[in-house]
């Protein structure tokens, strides 16, 4: 079986080919490349060519870091990376697109290309990637007749038109048309999810019309999964981690016997959860697998070579059951081989000399660490009452999700008045996903749907009430078909003793903008704001340290640099040096449970623990 395509090759193609930069643009004009799968593997110009990439992802980095992380990965021996496309960061509402900044993929393939690499697109639509709801945009399950990863017509006319715009973005940097794109992936471990080709054959067809299959289509699957979720023609890939290297080939190998040998994701480290241990895997036996795939004549693509920061409000959730949740920290450092804040750790030169010893190349000295310090932040003074703070609301019978009230992420206050009378049970069936309840302002109790938990005792009434309850989504379920029913807010409306409350004013708390809030230097009843100054003298990447906050969201300046949790593990939180100025940097951060003890510092190193009982660390 052969794939062929051929284009004027681009400057970051050539290097890779061993053309020196410098003759890059004659070399591009002076005639045609061709880039092949010919069999077990490919090849460049007529010449075999193993693909040894890694990935990184564009929104997880800030975007004047690319570079540096792009030459770090480079220097540890790779030619290429991977990347997905995430389409709910660029339609955040239908119609509407964002590709700028840290959104612009194009610039950031661009990037890649002129650091030497080649670029392994995965247009999804689905992601995974301990991504909200695996990269789909929130408002396609206000229509909860609309199916994910299917064919009904609703759900296939907004792929397609997604499709058909990030083509725009990048179509100009396939192969074809002198990019650094070398290969497409179809869908995304589809055969963990379903069986109908027809859905993927349909996809492919999309991805032609959008001008993103004008070279090499591959699919990826677990090794149990890839009948399932594989096409015929189209490349097969396998995915996996460390310990099952020889199964998976031998799996990978007797379902095509003489196809491509390559492994789409080799997962080199792990991602952390709230609530869980904090994870480290063994860079020996990484590197070690590495080396036995490499020599094996495997191209591999390590998942993740930099994991960076799921920023703002964009983690990911676990869900295998479809009632458990388990969702991912803002952290997304993996355990890879360069850490959150692009430095290598020591997995990086173990597999810098894997990859040396499979191929033959030189091993490159170790990038040096990026800088960071601690800087001095003021002790936090001023705060605003979320009561004090509320928009106009909205008004319904019933409860409303999220996504019926036009908001993807944050906060939803649901209000109703309650009558006087004998103590009764709340519940609420399939909340979404943490829910914080007061009776006149006075808190209650939490509802944890990592717990399980849907139903609260409120006490007895002696006069009329005002019943509050407080909704965060902490993450949409990104994995299996759960996916599909993951509203948020409360979605299966609210009953007390088994008769439904009516009658709501829903307050839409999505803080896009948290500089508007009213604060001042009286003490305050939380849910509060509240505000701080870290004096920068140069910036320099540091770590807000949040082991004296609660559970909430954090902003420095117009960042949003995502959530905190004391429950752990993580209780840091990275601060980029492009995201400070020197002088004063307001902090300001949405604590759940503030209690006026709330104190911040900033360290030079992410901070760690494992929890031991997560009930009692609520």
């Amino acid at each position: 079986m052969r794939f062929v395509i051929c284009y004027s090759l681009a400057l970051g193609a050539i290097a890779l080919a061993g053309i020196a930069p410098a003759d890059a643009a004659q070399g591009a004009s002076a005639g045609t490349h061709s880039f092949v799968q010919s069999g077990h593997g490919f090849l460049l110009d007529g010449k075999p060519y193993q693909v040894i990439s890694g990935e990184m992802h564009y929104v997880r980095i800030p975007r004047e870091y690319w570079r540096d992380r792009l030459r770090k990965a480079k220097a540890m021996g790779l030619n290429t990376i991977t990347t997905y496309a995430f389409w709910n960061v660029h339609e955040p509402k239908p119609g509407v697109y964002d590709f700028s900044g840290q959104h612009d993929i194009a610039a950031f393939i661009r990037a890649a290309q002129a650091e030497g690499l080649n670029v392994i697109l995965r247009p999804g639509p689905y992601v995974c990637a301990e991504w909200e709801l695996g990269g789909y945009p929130a408002w396609l399950l206000k229509d909860r007749k609309l199916v994910l990863r299917s064919r009904d017509p609703d759900y296939t006319a907004a792929v397609d038109r997604w499709m058909m715009r990030l083509g725009k973005e990048v179509k100009p940097l396939m192969l074809a048309n002198g990019g650094p794109i070398v290969a497409v992936q179809l869908e995304n471990e589809y055969g963990a999810f379903g069986d109908d080709k027809q859905y993927l054959k349909d996809l492919e067809a999309t991805y032609r019309r959008a001008g993103l299959a004008d070279g090499v289509l591959l699919t990826s699957n677990q090794p149990q999964d890839l009948a399932k979720g594989s096409l015929p023609g189209i490349p097969a890939t396998v995915n996996f981690g460390s310990g099952n290297a020889q199964k998976a080939v031998t799996a990978l190998e007797a379902f095509r016997p003489d196809g491509l040998r390559m492994v789409g994701e080799y997962w080199a480290g792990w991602f952390d959860k709230w609530g869980e241990e904090h994870h480290e895997t063994d860079g020996r036996k990484e590197a070690e697998e590495l080396r036995f795939l490499l020599k094996r004549g495997y191209s591999v693509s390590l998942y993740m070579v930099h994991g960076g920061t799921t920023f703002g409000w964009m983690n990911g959730a676990d869900s295998h059951t479809g009632t458990d949740y388990h969702p991912d920290t803002t952290s997304y450092d993996y355990d890879a081989p360069i850490d959150e804040a692009g430095n290598p750790r020591y997995k990086y030169g173990l597999i810098a000399a894997a990859i040396a010893d499979a191929t033959g190349k030189q091993v490159a000295p170790v990038p040096a660490a990026t800088k960071a310090r601690t800087f001095a932040v003021s002790p936090i003074r001023r705060s605003a009452s979320l009561w004090n703070n509320l928009p106009e609301p909205v008004r319904a019978e019933r409860p409303m999700t999220f996504e019926e009230l036009g908001q993807n992420y944050g906060y939803v206050l649901y209000r109703t008045a309650l009558t006087r009378g004998p103590a009764a049970t709340l519940k609420l069936a399939g909340m979404h996903s943490y829910a914080q309840v007061y009776i006149d302002q006075k808190l209650i109790g939490t509802l944890d749907r990592r717990l399980g938990q849907e139903s609260i005792k409120l006490p007895a009434r002696t006069a009329p009430a005002t019943l509050d309850i407080l909704v965060e989504n902490t993450g949409r379920v990104n994995y299996s078909h759960a996916i599909r029913t993951e509203q948020t807010g409360l979605t299966g409306g609210a009953t007390l003793d088994g008769a439904a409350a009516t009658d709501w004013r829903m307050y839409r708390l999505p803080m896009d903008d948290v500089s508007t809030m009213k604060l001042t230097d009286a003490p305050c009843t939380a849910p509060c704001f509240y505000e701080a100054e870290m004096t920068v003298d140069t910036p320099v990447d540091s770590w807000i340290d949040m082991r004296g906050l609660h559970k909430g969201q954090f902003w420095m300046g117009d960042h949003n640099l995502g959530r905190f949790w004391s429950i752990g593990p993580v209780h840091t939180l990275y601060a980029p040096a492009p995201w400070m100025h020197a002088g004063i940097n307001r902090l300001r951060f949405f604590d759940l449970q503030g209690d006026g003890s709330e104190r911040l510092t900033t360290v030079d190193a992410p901070i760690y623990g494992a929890v031991t009982n997560i009930r009692d660390a609520q």
